[in-house]
């Protein structure tokens, strides 16, 4: 009898860990759900896209890396990957197929992400977060704040890692020109957009639908 009770006080604590402490090991890192943040008008989710329709488990964390409108991720960690996509993604935009987003949400225009670059209305700073270097992007009005880790990036032509803890690449849905796409990048001494090679491997972070 004494050892029945001991295993059901055991069964009890362990259906009784909080949610927190069981993402902390992992067993519920991939998260679809996501609160989202207002920054001047435009609702952005507060963590990575991570393997396609769920986001990363912190705002901090790196997620993956993904090729302009392709759906297939790549890890944000490791300097090389094996059979990475030489060639180039076809489009002029981010179709809703290969949107990697959880439901409810998609990859950001060009124009959405420049929002974030209005002086203006919105302030922006080089910063460390929990011990990883990013850019930290603060509504003047609200005081509403989102964090983009400097997660680096995966080189068009062969998919090696460059960058990772000192530049930040975020793919915009939009097309710049021929094989590129425009994208927002930042690094300690500033932060802008232009274009880049579609075929590189940039992170996500994706807008409300």
């Amino acid at each position: 009898m004494k050892k029945l009770f001991l295993k059901f006080a055991m069964f009890a604590a362990i259906v009784a860990i909080p949610a927190t402490m069981m993402v902390s090991c992992g067993t519920l890192k991939k998260q679809t759900v996501d609160a989202g943040v207002v920054i001047n008008g435009v609702k952005w989710a507060t963590r990575n896209i991570d393997e396609p329709g769920t986001f990363a488990a912190t705002p901090e964390s790196a997620g993956k890396f993904y090729q302009w409108n392709r759906k297939k991720a790549w890890a944000a960690e490791g300097k090389t990957v094996k059979k990475w996509d030489n060639t180039y993604p076809e489009g002029t935009e981010w179709t809703a197929a290969n949107d990697p987003s959880p439901a409810g949400w998609r990859v950001p225009t060009t124009e959405e992400q420049r929002t974030l670059l209005d002086t203006e209305k919105v302030t922006n700073e080089w910063t460390t977060q929990n011990g990883v270097s990013g850019r930290l992007f603060t509504d003047k009005t609200t005081g509403n704040s989102l964090f983009l880790p400097a997660a680096g990036r995966r080189y068009a032509n062969g998919g090696t890692l460059n960058y990772a803890g000192s530049y930040g690449y975020y793919w915009s849905s939009t097309q710049y020109v021929s094989n590129y796409a425009y994208f927002l990048s930042f690094y300690s001494g500033y932060a802008d957009w232009g274009g880049n090679y579609r075929r590189s491997g940039l992170s996500v972070r994706a807008v409300a639908e």
